[in-house]
């Protein structure tokens, strides 16, 4: 029999450790193909960071790297906040299908709803700065190339 698992500890994985997939692995194990992927645009993301420290924000690459990190993070803190607002028959039916439906591991406290909290904060906040990140270098480059074929 395997070990309950608990909407609130996946809740805070899904927030903190999303990124790199520990929430698909604390949920459905080590063999989740989309947890080993995760990390993927994680580090794509971080790549670009290191592009923008080392060429500046003139670097194209990172206008298309960033926001992959950025919208990783936001994905992860939207399922943190789905898991949270699981109610606790619909979590125990779908990741701990041999407790009682009204299962302690189910249900929602305190630490869940700081946790979705948080998500909704950080997630938020994530997902904006990388959108206005992109598109101002975006339209930035648009003007420059746009003065260059008037000239």
């Amino acid at each position: 029999m395997t070990r309950p698992k608990n909407k609130t500890l996946a809740t805070w994985l899904t927030f903190l450790g999303g990124p790199l997939g520990l929430h698909r692995f604390y949920l459905k194990g080590f063999g989740d193909l989309l947890g080993w992927m995760l990390p993927i645009p994680t580090a794509l993301g971080l790549y670009g960071v290191e592009r923008v420290q080392r060429f500046g924000q003139d670097d194209q690459w990172s206008w298309l790297l960033i926001p992959m990190l950025g919208f990783t993070i936001a994905a992860c803190a939207l399922m943190a906040i789905i898991y949270g607002l699981m109610t606790p028959e619909k979590w125990n039916a779908r990741f701990n299908p041999q407790l009682d439906p009204e299962a302690a591991p189910g249900q929602t406290n305190w630490f869940t709803v700081i946790g979705m909290s948080v998500s909704l904060l950080v997630g938020t906040a994530v997902l904006m700065a990388s959108l206005a990140f992109s598109f101002q270098r975006y339209f930035e480059y648009q003007i420059e190339e746009g003065r260059k074929m008037s000239q």
